[in-house]
C-alpha cells in the first residue's frame, strides 16, 4: 500500500497541465447545446412553438399532434448535433440523477431501418422504479414508474445523447424525485404572491421564484484519492493527521489560481456554457485545494436542474484534467468544509424584484410586504428548514465555526431592524394624514438609502438578507437545491397566504384603506416574528443559550432534525398547498432517515476496514523494526542498552497501547453496529447509529492519526493531508 502511494504521489508531481485553449467568446458558446427558444424558432413550426411556450408559461397541456411536432423537430435539430440516443433526464431520491439511454434507431424490416423519436417518447416513459428509494410508497417487486416531459426545463445535448428534464411518478401518482414536488411548491409560491402583488399592481400575472447557487468543492489529484479507500467509498477522509500549514495562513483564499486547477475550470465553464449554464464567477475558497463556482440567477426549476447537471459533469470533466472533486461537505479534518449558498428571491412578470426596493414609497411598501412575510414564514418554520438541510455529512460541517450553526436565524442588519422598529410603532388602526406621510416619506421612502450602506454581512447566519435577496448559507454542497427551494417557497407561499386573508379581513370589517391594513398586519407580522432575528455571533455558547429561551429548535443531528418533517404541521402545511400528501411527505421522511443509517454504517465500515487491514499491520511492522533496533543495541551495549535505546522503548510502548485501542475500539463499534442492525424502528436505528455507532470514528480516527505521527514516512500506507491538499 506504501508503494501506492508514492506512486500516487509521484504521478501526481510528474502530471503536466493540460493545455487549453480558449479561444471563443462565452457568449458564442452559450446554450448551442440546448432545445432553446432560439433553437425551437429555428426547428418547430410555428403552432408547436406557441404550444410549448404556453405549456411554459401557463402551464397547458400538450396535445398529442404538438407533441408529434415537437418530438420530430427535436429529433431532427439533435441528430444534425451528432446525436444517437435520447433519454428522460430526472432527479430520483437517490440525490443524484438518472437516466436510460435509447437509440434513436429502429429497424422497419427487409434489412432497413430508420431514426425513430414520438411524442409519445418525449413526453412519457416507463423506467424500473423498483431500485430507486421510494420511502415505502411501493413494494421492491412493484418496478412500474413513470417519467413526464417538464417542458419549463429545456432539453439539452451531452455526449451524444439527448437529454429531457422529466419528473418521476410512481403507477400509484406519488412523486418519487424531487423535481415534481419543487415543481408544485413553485406553483403554489406564484399564485399566493401574485395575489399579494395585486394590492399594489394589478398588471402582475405571474410571480416566478429566482435562485442563484453558489457551488463550493475540492479538487485533488486522482491517481492520490485512488491510493485512499476512505475517500473513494465515502467522499471524506475517516482519518489522517492536519497538515502543520493548513489555511491558518489565509493565503488560499481568493488567490491565485493554480493552473491545473484553472484548466479544469475553464474545460467546465465551457461545458456550462454550451448547457446553457450561466455560470459567471470563479474563484480560490478558503481551505487548501477549495474553490468555488457560482451562476447568474435563474428561474428555480431551471436553477435546480443546472445545478444537478453541474455536479454530474464536474466529476467527468475533473477526470480528464487528473482530478477527483469531493463535494463532501467536509471531507478533511481542521480545514473549511463546503457549503451551497441558495440566493432566493421573487420577481414579477412586469420586472420588479419582489425583494429590492423601488423608486416610490408604494414599491418600497411592496418590498416590505414580501420582506416580512419572508421572515415570518421563516420564524414559523425554523425546524423544518432546519430539517430540510439536514444529511450525515452536513452535520460535520453545520456549528464548526466555519459555516452556519443548526439554529436558524435570519439576519438583516441593523439599519432595518431599525425600519422594522419603527413600523411596528405604526399606530394601530387608521392612520391620520400626518402618521401617513411621515410613515410613507420618512421610514418607507428611506429605504432604498438604508440599503446602499447596509449592515456588514454575517457569516454565521444560515439566512440572511443580502440587499435583493435572502441567502439560505446552511445548504451542503452536496445536496439538490429542489429540497430547501420547495420547503422555502411552500412556507412562503402559505404566509403570503394568510397575509391576504388578514389584510382582507382589516379592509372588511374595520373599513381600513388598503395601505393601512397592510401596515396593521405588517406591524403584527414584526411583533410576532421578531425571535428570528439575529445579528451576533451565531458560533458563541451565548447565543445557544439565547436561542433557546426565544423557543428557537437547536437540532444539531441529523436524526433529532428530521423528525420534524413528519409533524403534523408540516404534513398540513404540505397538504394545504398541494405540494405533497401525506404519503409523499413520510416516503421522503424515511427515506432520508435509511441515506443517515447507510452512510454512517459505510463509514463505519470503511474505517474498520482501513485500520485493521493498513494501519495496525503497517504498525506492527514499525514496531518489530524497533524491537530489531532494540535487540541491536542490547548486543552492542549489553546491560547498558536500556540508557541508549530509551526512545525507541517508549515508542514500541506507545504503538501498542494504539494498536490496543484500535483493536477494542473497532470491536466495540462492530458490536454497536450489530446491535443497530437488528432494531426495526427506523427512528431507533438512526439514533443507535448517531450515538451509539458514529463517536467510535473519531474515537479510531485519534488513535491512527498519532500513529501517523510515530510510524516512518516510507511505510505508511495512506496518502498524508499534506500530499492531498497541495498538489499544483
Amino acid at each position: 500500500m506504501a508503494k501506492i502511494r508514492f506512486q500516487a504521489l509521484a504521478q501526481a508531481l510528474n502530471r503536466e497541465p493540460v493545455n487549453f485553449d480558449e479561444t471563443v467568446k462565452r457568449s458564442e458558446l452559450f446554450g448551442q447545446n440546448v432545445f432553446n427558444e432560439q433553437n425551437m424558432r429555428q426547428f418547430l413550426t410555428n403552432e408547436a412553438y406557441l404550444g410549448v411556450v404556453s405549456a411554459i408559461e401557463h402551464g397547458t397541456k400538450i396535445d398529442r399532434k404538438i407533441a408529434n411536432q415537437v418530438a420530430s423537430s427535436m429529433k431532427q435539430w439533435a441528430i444534425s448535433k451528432g446525436v444517437t440516443h435520447y433519454t428522460h433526464w430526472f432527479q430520483p431520491l437517490t440525490g443524484a440523477t438518472a437516466e436510460k439511454h435509447d437509440a434513436f434507431f429502429e429497424p422497419i424490416g427487409g434489412g432497413l431501418s430508420i431514426e425513430k423519436f414520438e411524442g409519445s417518447q418525449l413526453t412519457q416513459q416507463e423506467p424500473d422504479a423498483s431500485s430507486f428509494p421510494s420511502g415505502g410508497i411501493r413494494n421492491t417487486f412493484e418496478a412500474r414508474g413513470y417519467t413526464a416531459w417538464d417542458p419549463t426545463s429545456p432539453a439539452f445535448i451531452y455526449g451524444t445523447t439527448l437529454c429531457i428534464p422529466t419528473i418521476f411518478v410512481a403507477y400509484t401518482g406519488e412523486a418519487l424525485d424531487y423535481k415534481t414536488p419543487l415543481l408544485r411548491a413553485l406553483h403554489a409560491v406564484d399564485a399566493a404572491a401574485t395575489d399579494v402583488c395585486k394590492y399594489f399592481d394589478k398588471n402582475v400575472k405571474k410571480v416566478t421564484s429566482s435562485l442563484g447557487w453558489e457551488q463550493e468543492y475540492f479538487l485533488i489529484d486522482k491517481a492520490l484519492a485512488s491510493s485512499r479507500p476512505d475517500i473513494m467509498l465515502t467522499g471524506r477522509t475517516l482519518l489522517g493527521h492536519s497538515s502543520a500549514k493548513g489555511q491558518q495562513l489565509d493565503d488560499h483564499y481568493f488567490g491565485s489560481i493554480p493552473t491545473r486547477a484553472l484548466n479544469f475550470m475553464r474545460d467546465l465553464e465551457t461545458e456550462c456554457m454550451l448547457l446553457g449554464i450561466p455560470v459567471k464567477t470563479r474563484h480560490n475558497e478558503v481551505a487548501p485545494n477549495q474553490f468555488e463556482l457560482a451562476p447568474i440567477y435563474e428561474e428555480a426549476n431551471l436553477a435546480v436542474d443546472h445545478n444537478s447537471l453541474l455536479m454530474d459533469i464536474m466529476g467527468k470533466i475533473a477526470s480528464r484534467h487528473g482530478f477527483k472533486v469531493l463535494l463532501h461537505e467536509k471531507p478533511f479534518a481542521g480545514v473549511n468544509g463546503s457549503g451551497k449558498h441558495n440566493n432566493w428571491s421573487l420577481s414579477t412578470d412586469t420586472g420588479v424584484n419582489l425583494l429590492g426596493p423601488g423608486k416610490t414609497p408604494m414599491s418600497n411598501l411592496q418590498f416590505l410586504t414580501f420582506f416580512i412575510n419572508t421572515i415570518k414564514a421563516v420564524n414559523e418554520n425554523e425546524e423544518l428548514l432546519r430539517a430540510v438541510i439536514a444529511s450525515a455529512s452536513n452535520d460535520h460541517r453545520l456549528g464548526a465555526n466555519e459555516a452556519p450553526p443548526a439554529i436558524i436565524s435570519i439576519f438583516i442588519g441593523k439599519q432595518l431592524t431599525k425600519v422594522l422598529e419603527e413600523l411596528q410603532d405604526v399606530t394601530k388602526g387608521k392612520l391620520s394624514p400626518e402618521e401617513k406621510t411621515d410613515l410613507k416619506l420618512n421610514v418607507v421612502g428611506k429605504i432604498p438609502d438604508v440599503l446602499l450602506d447596509n449592515t456588514d454581512r454575517n457569516r454565521t447566519s444560515p439566512f440572511a438578507f443580502t440587499g435583493n435577496k435572502f441567502e439560505f448559507r446552511a445548504v451542503g454542497s452536496s445536496a439538490n437545491c429542489a429540497n430547501p427551494m420547495t420547503v422555502l417557497n411552500t412556507i412562503v407561499a402559505k404566509q403570503l397566504k394568510e397575509f391576504k386573508i388578514d389584510v382582507d379581513k382589516l379592509i372588511e370589517k374595520k373599513e381600513l384603506k388598503k395601505d393601512e391594513a397592510v401596515f396593521n398586519v405588517l406591524r403584527e407580522y414584526i411583533k410576532a416574528s421578531k425571535n428570528i432575528l439575529f445579528d451576533g455571533n451565531g458560533y458563541s455558547e451565548a447565543w445557544e443559550k439565547e436561542a433557546q429561551k426565544r423557543g428557537l429548535s437547536n437540532n444539531k443531528t441529523t436524526p433529532e432534525a428530521l423528525k420534524v418533517r413528519i409533524s403534523d404541521k408540516t404534513i398540513a402545511l404540505f397538504e394545504e398547498m398541494k405540494v405533497m400528501n401525506k404519503v409523499e411527505v413520510n416516503a421522503r421522511y424515511e427515506v432520508d432517515v435509511e441515506e443517515y443509517i447507510m452512510r454512517v454504517q459505510i463509514e463505519s465500515r470503511v474505517l474498520g476496514d482501513i485500520a485493521g487491514n493498513h494501519v495496525i499491520p503497517t504498525a506492527v511492522k514499525y514496531q518489530n523494526t524497533l524491537i530489531e533496533n532494540v535487540a541491536g543495541l542490547k548486543e552492542i551495549f549489553g546491560n547498558e542498552f536500556e540508557e541508549h535505546a530509551k526512545e525507541q522503548i517508549i515508542l514500541i510502548k506507545k504503538i501498542s497501547e494504539h494498536i490496543e485501542a484500535i483493536h477494542l475500539k473497532v470491536h466495540k463499534m462492530i458490536n454497536a453496529r450489530k446491535k443497530a442492525n437488528i432494531i426495526d424502528n427506523i427512528e431507533d436505528k438512526a439514533e443507535a447509529y448517531c450515538f451509539k455507532v458514529k463517536p467510535f470514528l473519531e474515537d479510531i480516527r485519534y488513535h491512527c492519526d498519532k500513529l501517523e505521527l510515530m510510524i516512518d514516512d516510507e511505510i505508511w500506507p495512506l496518502t498524508k493531508y499534506r500530499e492531498l491538499l497541495f498538489i499544483r
